[in-house]
């Protein structure tokens, strides 16, 4: 169960969710086989070479094969860290594992959404979406997945936010 699950108030449920595009892996991916490939093919010439000649050991191996598995890792477990999700209520984002930023805003007090993509950002389907809310600074997030579907997602909850609002509005008015 992620963030947005645990901290859904009562009468919320999730309506869309979206994260950090796979483009964030590639630069964590290639340092990961720049270093963990020539671990692995250290590894393999000490294990058979066994010490009869001079060169690479099992331990300069081990360090260049964790230091790949560690760059894959960060990559991997900061894309997984991040959440974000649009709520019959809110707007919801969560960054980070060690060190959590969170990001909660009511539908009603989004003020605008602003999405920027790249050329390689729209063939691929990542961006950078900037929300701000009412009398608030503009909190930016970036390399995010299908951010068009986001501000989309978030503009049509406004929209039945505000239908509903009226709705209660009118009946107000006719009971009195």
């Amino acid at each position: 169960m992620g963030y947005v699950d645990q901290n859904l108030i009562p009468g919320e449920s999730a309506l869309y969710r979206t994260g950090l595009h796979w483009i964030v892996l590639v630069w964590p991916t290639i340092l990961g086989l720049l270093f963990g490939v020539p671990g692995l093919a250290i590894l393999v010439i000490a294990a058979l070479v066994r010490q009869k000649y001079p060169g690479p050991t099992r331990i300069e191996g081990l360090v260049f094969l964790g230091i790949g598995l560690i760059a894959a890792l960060v990559g991997f477990l900061k894309r997984s860290a991040t959440e974000m999700a649009v709520t019959n209520k809110r707007l919801v984002v969560k960054i980070g594992v060690l060190r959590r930023r969170t990001y909660e805003i009511l539908l009603s007090k989004v003020e605008s959404i602003h999405v920027e993509e790249g050329l390689f950002g729209r063939m691929l389907g990542y961006g950078s979406v900037v929300v701000r809310g009412t009398g608030g600074t503009p909190e930016p997030f970036y390399r995010i997945a299908h951010p068009l579907e986001l501000r989309r997602q978030v503009h049509h909850q406004i929209e039945v936010y505000e239908e509903n609002a009226r709705a209660i509005s009118a009946r107000h008015d006719r009971s009195q």
